[in-house]
């Protein structure tokens, strides 16, 4: 739990929780793993879980309008995916990769989540804002793109 607590005390969505938080989070979190080319989640899926990555790096793929899978950014140590998943039950909107050997990633699901919101609602508090800086950063570098 150790090791999880060290990184996830570094990624954003987890800024401002106290020591006692990121234990409760750390709880329910748990450890995958993943060789390079192995997918992780798949657009246009079922989601429930934001990923956190603590080793390695990973290839985020969308299709585009002909159906072909092309990348839209790669995502290192330190940063997440998924995010969405933990506020609405939404198909997922890309495809994430391994791009490395390990790729170690964190997971929570939104189950988990709902529960550290419904038991803390602080911590609920801290993370719902995280989140929702996070999503606007990136809709923001986003739409400077296009």
């Amino acid at each position: 739990m150790k090791e999880i607590i060290e990184v996830i005390h570094q990624i954003e969505v987890f800024h401002g929780l106290s020591i006692l938080q990121l234990q409760q989070v750390a709880r329910m979190i748990r450890q995958e793993s993943y060789n390079s080319g192995d997918v992780i989640i798949q657009q246009d899926d079922a989601s429930d879980s934001m990923y956190m990555i603590g080793q390695g790096q990973v290839e985020v793929r969308k299709r585009d309008a002909r159906g072909e899978q092309r990348t839209a950014l790669f995502l290192g140590e330190g940063q997440v995916f998924g995010e969405l998943s933990l506020l609405d039950q939404g198909l997922r909107t890309a495809t994430v990769v391994a791009d490395e050997n390990p790729t170690v990633l964190y997971k929570l699901t939104r189950d988990d989540f709902e529960m550290l919101c419904t038991t803390d609602s602080v911590l609920g508090y801290r993370m719902m804002r995280n989140i929702a800086l996070d999503l606007a950063f990136k809709l923001r570098h986003q739409n400077l793109d296009n």
